[in-house]
């Protein structure tokens, strides 16, 4: 029994992280292949929707704080190319 009048000291270590309930593992080919496809889809469906509306309403792209030429460099890229 501790008999010191002041609280034990709290320990500064971090708690162990929680164990996974899952092991982690890398995907496999056909996994990688189709989260590469849906990225490419996403890009592909925002350039056409940046298009759709560059074309019907300029001032859109003002409010979101691109400039013209920054939205045609967006959409001259191909979809597979991030920046």
């Amino acid at each position: 029994m501790n008999n010191s009048p002041f609280p034990p000291i709290a320990s500064h270590q971090a708690p162990a992280p929680a164990t996974p309930t899952r092991p982690m593992r890398s995907h496999g080919p056909i996994e990688t292949l189709r989260r590469m496809a849906a990225a490419w889809r996403e890009r592909n469906q925002f350039r056409t929707e940046l298009e759709r509306k560059l074309k019907g309403d300029p001032h859109l792209i003002d409010d979101i704080g691109l400039t013209r030429r920054q939205v045609e460099d967006e959409l001259a890229r191909p979809f597979w190319q991030v920046l």
